[in-house]
């Protein structure tokens, strides 16, 4: 009868180990590896249909989901991973917003809303300059919008509340808490951040600059309202699910991952250009803002040639609380609040 090859390995160690007992111990370990390699990949000759069907959705998953993005750039590096996003996007927002000529809003998009804006401010202004504020909330005070030094010194900390990390990887922590400031009638924040905004605001009237706050504090039934009616009128569209939900991902932060759900974030323009596009950045305002915000502990969130990084793509407009020392250090280097967390956190 026809030896298999499992008796022919046990036979060949056997015989060796015979003719020379100092090779007792060697032929045993050889023995099990031989073994244990054969019946490894026996099961994987056996079942290779099972696990490529695996290995294929695992590769689909992680080359289509936005959610990825961050992951390749650890892995592959930063400008091959800024390479496919910008591909993503360019096949996807970009030419939907051609062929339908709408203007396309990112995380503080107002289109995707399906309730009106006097619904959720309580009011019948939707945005509010430092006049509007000062008159309706005399108890805070700017301090002339003169901004602090910044120390050289300053030692940053995980679990400092102005640098908590959040976005599509970092959800909201189920622990974090804080408490709400108004801004003025129904508009929230951080009740933490309000001076330092209204100091900024101060300091860039001084500079013929008239900010205007948009959508600051933002309920997570507000956030999903936007999320779900943005992916409903891809769909409208003609895309699947899974597809309109990748492009929605890029342009509004999903549910319990959005900064302004916390009350940190906000978006600002100007009364002279009040659109949340691109094109803010380029204005007067947007330019100051980049430049001086960090003064007074905000920072541009999501920069661009950021979104590898961040998951979202360039909003000019959206600001984010983080403390001078941290604000001033992105602006200097460059950075956004991952690549700050990976250098001094």
């Amino acid at each position: 009868m026809k030896k298999t090859f499992r008796e022919k390995v046990i036979s060949y160690f056997a015989n060796l180990a015979k003719k020379n007992r100092l090779l007792h111990y060697p032929c045993l370990a050889g023995l099990s590896v031989v073994l244990g390699v054969y019946y490894i990949g026996r099961h994987f000759a056996t079942n290779a249909k099972r696990y490529g069907s695996v290995a294929f959705v695992m590769i689909f998953f992680m080359s289509s989901c936005s959610f990825s993005f961050a992951v390749f750039a650890e892995k592959t590096g930063f400008i091959k991973a800024q390479e496919t996003y910008s591909a993503v996007v360019e096949d996807s927002d970009i030419s939907l917003a051609e062929e339908t000529g709408e203007t396309d809003y990112a995380d503080g998009d107002e289109e995707a809303y399906t309730y009106t804006e006097q619904e959720y401010l309580g009011g019948e202004n939707t945005a509010y300059t430092l006049d509007d504020i000062l008159e309706n909330q005399g108890e805070y005070r700017t301090n002339d919008g003169e901004a602090e030094a910044v120390t050289d010194d300053y030692e940053f900390a995980t679990d400092d509340w102005r640098l908590v990390l959040i976005n599509k990887q970092h959800p909201i922590p189920e622990d974090y808490d804080f408490k709400l400031g108004t801004i003025v009638g129904s508009m929230m924040c951080d009740e933490r951040i309000v001076n330092d905004l209204l100091a900024m605001m101060q300091a860039a009237r001084d500079d013929n600059i008239n900010l205007v706050i948009k959508s600051p504090y933002r309920p997570d039934s507000r956030q999903e309202t936007n999320f779900n009616a943005r992916i409903k009128k891809y769909m409208g569209q003609g895309c699947s699910y899974m597809e309109a939900y990748k492009r929605t991902s890029q342009v509004i932060t999903v549910p319990g991952a959005s900064e302004h759900q916390v009350g940190l974030a906000l978006d600002i323009v100007c009364d002279s250009y009040d659109d949340l596009t691109e094109g803010f950045g380029e204005t007067k305002a947007g330019e100051w803002l980049a430049e001086h915000s960090c003064e007074y502990g905000f920072t541009l969130r999501y920069p661009a040639e950021k979104e590898y990084i961040t998951g979202i793509v360039y909003e000019p407009w959206h600001f984010r609380y983080v403390g001078r020392e941290a604000a001033t250090i992105m602006r200097d280097e460059g950075i956004c609040l991952e690549e700050f967390w990976d250098r001094y956190l």
